[in-house]
């Protein structure tokens, strides 16, 4: 069977790209906007088309729980969250990392109460940003789907052995109907390939220690080293296996996409969903002759640093947009790590940070170009600003 387009959401697409990698075991609980994930998913094992063991379980962070003691026993483990059960789920998003479980879970981006909302943020996915999982960001449906199937090759490379977290939009791209090309079932299995765990935990012939006490002395220390490690050098790894993927389907991947930077005076900096108005705005304005262009990071976690600067390195003003607040600090969470990531690179450009689109608020074409105008008056330089809202 050859690849086929046809229409899906987000969401049924990350569902069908871990029927086809057909996991071991998911454990999971249903959330807003990521329940038809796992609801599609346990359809595939009702009729017999997965021969993953699923578990049913009371919460989120019993559903985390039971895929982290299925990851260490040696199983390949998918599930998927979203919002306050990514939160419940906080505990064992350190515990998954640190006992290097190469656990696949999608999460749905969304707002986190209070007021209560649930619509799509990066709320949720910015609170796990220092727990140790590979983070990927999703623009459309099309995208959720490779980054699903990439996770799996990423997360159990032996190079790696992490948690990783392929996201996507709340209902913009969870929900809404999108154009994809779906690979066939062989391509799929032949580029992941069968999952020989390292160190399972039931392996009695070769003993190995999971979740280990490390009370005194530096052996804690050592091992958030060893993550971190792994982390940076992960980089590769997703690079790699990401073009390995592009050159299957002929479908591209960048850790960094960037549009019109080649020559850009004002640049817009973006994750996710977003980028695409930011890149309708940027498409109308060259036609008017401005030199606009857009970033937009497609691997959150590691931070392509040095892609990022490379890609804003000839701009006169660049405007970083956060789809969250990193309330009592100087900048969102992304703002702040490009602004570092510029600081490290001696590299001295006007940059502004807004908050936009938080709990699914609309970020316009028209504020999308009056942030290329304010960075062409160079009047928000440094600032930071909530856009699209009467005070």
């Amino acid at each position: 069977m050859a690849s086929q387009a046809f229409s899906a959401t987000g969401n049924q697409m990350v569902a069908i790209a871990m029927r086809q990698v057909d996991p071991d075991v998911m454990a999971a609980y249903p959330i807003t906007p990521q329940t038809t994930i796992v609801e599609n998913f346990a359809k595939f094992v009702a009729n017999g088309q997965v021969h993953t063991e699923f578990v049913t379980v009371e919460s989120e962070h019993s559903a985390l729980s039971a895929c982290i003691g299925s990851s260490a026993a040696g199983a390949r483990v998918a599930t998927a969250t979203s919002s306050q059960g990514l939160a419940l789920m906080w505990e064992e998003l350190h515990i998954a990392a640190g006992m290097r479980c190469p656990i696949v879970m999608a999460n749905a981006n969304r707002a986190i109460s209070a007021p209560i909302n649930i619509h799509g943020d990066h709320s949720d996915v910015m609170g796990a940003r220092d727990t140790g999982w590979i983070i990927f960001f999703a623009e459309t449906a099309q995208e959720a789907y490779d980054n699903t199937v990439i996770a799996f090759k990423v997360a159990e490379d032996p190079d790696v052995l992490l948690p990783v977290m392929p996201t996507l939009d709340g209902f913009v791209t969870t929900h809404a109907m999108d154009r994809c090309i779906l690979e066939d079932d062989e391509t799929v299995k032949a580029y992941v390939g069968d999952y020989e765990p390292l160190y399972p935990l039931l392996d009695t012939d070769n003993p190995s220690g999971h979740g280990m006490f490390a009370n005194l002395g530096s052996s804690f220390m050592k091992a958030k080293l060893q993550v971190r490690r792994a982390m940076e050098g992960s980089a590769a790894v997703i690079e790699a296996h990401g073009q390995e993927w592009a050159k299957i389907t002929g479908r591209p991947f960048e850790m960094v996409d960037c549009w019109g930077t080649e020559d850009a005076d004002y640049i817009i900096v973006a994750l996710g969903s977003m980028a695409g108005n930011a890149r309708f705005a940027a498409r109308q304005l060259r036609a008017d002759g401005k030199k606009v262009g857009v970033v937009r990071p497609r691997v959150y976690r590691p931070f392509p640093a040095e892609k990022i600067v490379e890609a804003c390195k000839g701009a006169k003003g660049v405007a970083v947009f956060d789809r969250s607040d990193s309330l009592g600090a100087q900048h969102g969470p992304l703002g702040a790590e490009v602004e570092a990531a510029f600081y490290d690179a001696g590299m001295s450009v006007p940059t502004s940070n807004y908050i936009v689109g938080l709990g699914g608020s609309d970020v316009t074409i028209d504020e999308l170009k009056s942030v290329y105008a304010a960075l062409e008056s160079s009047k928000t330089a440094g600032s930071l600003e909530y856009l699209g809202i009467q005070e």
